[in-house]
């Protein structure tokens, strides 16, 4: 039994990922990389801390963070405001971010045992049992503690409440097969059917997900996918024809409802407070053109018999 997980977020009456109002759990930690992430904080399984350099209070103001550090030469300032970590240094020790006052010096994740997960669901339940709710589990990859995942569920399916996971599928069918019967809903993405594509965007291919999806669909467990749709990544129509085709003749057509998510430029200003290049900077588009294409995308999936929606999350039961 897995007790506890590294969580990035807790969010409470969300109603995109999941049936009703939903209580949704992202935990740390996950093995692809894709260009259009907004939440690069997601990456590292490991709390750690994202600097904003225009809250900080500087040193003639305030020290804290350095009087707490375990490795003073780790915090890099300028004019004496804090402007980067060596995080080659860093030992994570997250004594900074505890102690700015500004939060200048943000935390990515914490700890939380199956327990205080417990706790926060029950203060929602009576929103579940009105609007036919539940729990999600999203990430990051939250297969990376799937252990934890399935305690977590466990308990929810004994008090009667829907679990949903949300998931890449990057994982061994092992771990997918443990979760199967304590999960009510899975919801998954399907990215680029060309592997090589797949592999430059995402960082690994898409074998082991497309192989899950298919086991995953001799199963009588209900799945939403999804495609957040790229410009000039994934928003032609040959790749919506190899998606149909895998759906119809690999998955048997055995997909509640395909969402065509539209690109959004999110999370720069996370990649930058982490040290990272945004790796969608220099992407130019036509908001109007895009979007056109991805209504015709979702027409042809639907001509095509596969139920799609554009721009939404599923929020019906």
């Amino acid at each position: 039994m897995s007790n506890q997980a590294t969580v990035l977020n807790v969010q409470r009456f969300t109603l995109h990922d999941g049936p009703g109002i939903r209580t949704e759990f992202f935990l740390k930690g996950c093995p692809l990389r894709c260009d259009w992430c907004g939440n690069p904080e997601s990456f590292n399984r490991k709390a750690e801390v994202g600097v904003y350099q225009n809250k900080c209070l500087t040193t003639d103001k305030c020290s804290e963070c350095s009087d707490v550090c375990e490795q003073p030469n780790m915090l890099i300032f300028s004019d004496a405001a804090l402007q980067k970590i060596d995080r080659s240094a860093c030992t994570s020790c997250l004594g900074c971010a505890q102690e700015c006052p500004s939060e200048a010096i943000k935390q990515w994740g914490s700890e939380m045992s199956i327990e205080q997960c417990v706790e926060v669901t029950k203060k929602d339940r009576g929103f579940y049992e009105r609007s036919g709710g539940g729990v999600t589990v999203s990430g990051g990859e939250p297969l990376l503690q799937s252990d934890f995942v399935y305690d977590l569920f466990k308990v929810c399916q004994k008090e009667g409440i829907h679990t949903c996971l949300e998931s890449s599928f990057f994982a061994h069918w092992s771990k997918i097969d443990a979760l199967l019967p304590v999960t009510d809903l899975f919801i998954s993405d399907i990215k680029l059917m060309d592997s090589a594509k797949h592999k430059k965007h995402t960082g690994v291919d898409n074998h082991k997900i497309l192989d899950n999806l298919k086991r995953l669909s001799t199963t009588d467990k209900p799945l939403i996918l999804r495609i957040p749709v790229i410009p000039f990544v994934n928003d032609d129509l040959g790749n919506a024809e190899a998606t149909a085709d895998f759906i119809l003749n690999e998955m048997g057509g055995r997909v509640r409802t395909l969402q065509l998510l539209s690109f959004m430029r999110l999370g720069e200003e996370k990649y930058a407070s982490l040290g990272l290049d945004y790796p969608m900077r220099n992407l130019e588009f036509d908001r109007i053109e895009f979007q056109n294409r991805v209504n015709q995308l979702a027409k042809y999936f639907n001509q095509r018999g596969i139920h799609c929606l554009v721009g939404t999350k599923e929020s019906a039961g």
